[in-house]
């Protein structure tokens, strides 16, 4: 394999990426306003739990879907400006770290265990276990986009990559 191929292959799987965790970003924060809603993950958590005092059910999922989608457009914006790419991205590795902390605040999450090995149930574990990998893609995409931003040249900071 050639250095130009492996260059292809590897720029295509960061726009794929990229692309990949705008697509989840936004298609869970309309969810949010469709049906889909997180109370019993956010009413376990400690860090969270006290939102629903002020807030109600709607609020918190209205809030936590229009913070997705905002994410999601402004890592979308990545050809036209590193800066609110790099924006989202820090966006979604914070939304992440928030799903993730419901691995270890959740009942349910394990199912059962294998020796010392813990078997995740379908819902909440392994639905929650894919945010690890989504804030590795998130964190990604946040170095990358400051990365340029820092090297670009104030006028091309915001021009197309």
């Amino acid at each position: 394999m050639t250095d130009t191929t492996a260059t292809r292959i590897t720029a295509l799987g960061q726009t794929i990426c990229r692309y990949g965790l705008v697509v989840v970003l936004a298609w869970i924060g309309v969810g949010k306003y469709v049906k889909m809603e997180s109370r019993t993950l956010i009413e376990h958590s400690p860090l969270m739990s006290w939102v629903y005092d002020i807030l109600s059910v709607t609020t918190v999922a209205y809030a936590l879907g229009t913070a997705e989608i905002i994410a999601a457009i402004l890592i979308a914006l990545r050809p036209v400006s590193a800066r609110a790419s790099a924006a989202g991205s820090a966006m979604a590795v914070v939304l992440f770290i928030g799903t993730l902390s419901f691995l270890f605040t959740t009942p349910g999450v394990v199912s059962a265990h294998a020796g010392p090995i813990p078997v995740l149930s379908g819902l909440p574990g392994q639905f929650l276990l894919k945010d690890l990998v989504l804030i590795g893609v998130a964190v990604w995409s946040l170095g990358e986009a400051m990365t340029a931003s820092r090297s670009a040249p104030s006028s091309e900071r915001f021009a197309a990559v």
